[in-house]
């Protein structure tokens, strides 16, 4: 019987189509990347996916498997395929095959005590029945640009504003990115749609980011700033900001990792390591350590 992880992470497994694998694709999703990263960082994870055949045999789940995540495959699921184009302007993305929702009655019923939960969509397949789900006083997170995908299958992906809803206002901390959004949507028109309390993490690349607390009617009442870490080569961009995400999730529900090493802040500086190291790698392959990413807070020299 499962126990009861430290974290429940739940998305899909996406397939991204690639050159450089001979299989011809490559295992991604937010699911995918948060659940190694959490595991790499310390924490007990059980994950629930939606996947395709290929995605739930594949070499990439058995490593998630190694690094000790509970993986649970939803019955019959499929999770979505991306082709992904990098431009100067961003990424382009088409959809041979969108995703299934993610089922909550494919979760073990040991996981419903959780403490906290990573909610990690890549293709709108959270339903609003997952915002009722964590208990009450669990610690959830939300990576909230893979609710702002429009998949058609066979056509190129959209994207939308972001939007009220029930997940959205559940979250306690929020990912999202400069490039999720359009110049026309500010910082307060994404606050107002979060919960009191709620914090949330607007990335902006190699600029780093700020982090804002939200009061009541969404009016910001903090705001902490982080700076990215420079990388030493750049491989794939793809996972940066649910490495991230996790970095700082990670460093919430379980303090004591980062506390022995750093002061201040050390949640926003661990997710920077974590989203600098996984730029090196290509795919769920460049997902840190713990000790990597420790290291790569003191410059190369990890402090034990």
């Amino acid at each position: 019987m499962s126990e009861t992880p430290d974290v429940v992470v739940v998305g899909s497994a996406c397939r991204d189509l690639v050159d450089d694998d001979p299989r011809g694709w490559r295992l991604g999703g937010g699911a995918s990347y948060s659940a190694l990263a959490l595991a790499r960082l310390g924490l007990k994870v059980g994950a629930i996916v939606v996947a395709d055949e290929l995605a739930a045999g594949s070499s990439e789940i058995a490593m998630i498997r190694d690094a000790g995540v509970e993986v649970h495959i939803q019955p019959g699921s499929k999770g979505p395929i991306f082709i992904n184009t990098e431009t100067p302007t961003g990424r382009i993305q088409q959809t041979p095959q969108v995703s299934d929702a993610v089922d909550p009655a494919a979760l073990p019923d040991a996981w419903r005590s959780a403490r906290a939960w990573m909610i990690a969509p890549v293709a709108a397949e959270i339903p609003d029945v997952w915002a009722e789900i964590p208990p009450a006083d669990a610690l959830v997170a939300l990576g909230w640009q893979g609710l702002l995908r429009v998949l058609v299958a066979g056509s190129q992906v959209h994207h939308r504003q972001p939007f009220s809803a029930p997940v959205v206002r559940r979250a306690d901390l929020v990912g999202v990115g400069v490039d999720d959004i359009d110049d026309s949507t500010t910082v307060a028109d994404l606050t107002k749609l979060l919960h009191p309390g709620a914090e949330m993490l607007f990335t902006d690349g190699i600029h780093g980011g700020n982090a804002y607390t939200v009061g009541e009617a969404g009016a910001i009442v903090s705001t902490r700033h982080w700076h990215s870490i420079p990388i030493r080569k750049y491989v794939d961009p793809v996972g940066a900001g649910d490495s991230f995400l996790s970095g700082v999730f990670a460093a919430q529900v379980q303090p004591a990792i980062v506390e022995r090493w750093t002061t201040g802040d050390a949640d926003l500086r661990l997710g920077a390591a974590c989203g600098s190291l996984i730029l090196e790698g290509p795919g769920l392959f460049g997902v840190p350590h713990l000790e990597d990413a420790i290291a790569r807070l003191f410059g190369g020299d990890n402090p034990d």
